[in-house]
């Protein structure tokens, strides 16, 4: 598709805030229980898991020390698919893991490729 050739960058900035936007709804959820509340109590691990998700996935947003959050981000992902989901089965679409896995894989690409445009890292430059 021609037409789209000259937005890849920013396709990607959208990419990165939005997944940003998405990982940062999961701390918000444990911590605040908004927009609806988390279904168990947290214990140290959810605890943790919150911390990430609230403090990567805002500095994904912003731009702002996105390839060393987006890989914590990558490597808790991992972490929560095999520890949640992994051990009912193996396959994610039978084990309700399918957001963990596009999460992993999702921030693994953003940690290789940096913040892109429309972050702060790139407003430093």
């Amino acid at each position: 598709m021609k037409f789209l050739d000259g937005f890849g960058e920013q396709a990607y900035a959208l990419l990165r805030i939005v997944a940003g936007l998405l990982f940062l709804a999961h701390g918000v959820q444990k911590f605040f229980n908004f927009p609806v509340a988390f279904p168990m109590p947290l214990n140290p691990m959810l605890q943790a898991a919150g911390t990430i998700e609230l403090v990567a996935g805002g500095l994904i947003v912003i731009g702002l020390f996105t390839r060393p959050a987006a890989f914590i981000a990558s490597g808790m992902a991992a972490a929560a698919y095999w520890i949640a989901h992994g051990s009912q089965s193996p396959f994610p679409i039978a084990n309700g893991g399918e957001a963990a896995v596009l999460y992993c894989f999702l921030f693994l690409f953003i940690a290789t490729r940096g913040s892109g445009i429309w972050s702060v890292d790139a407003a430093k430059k």
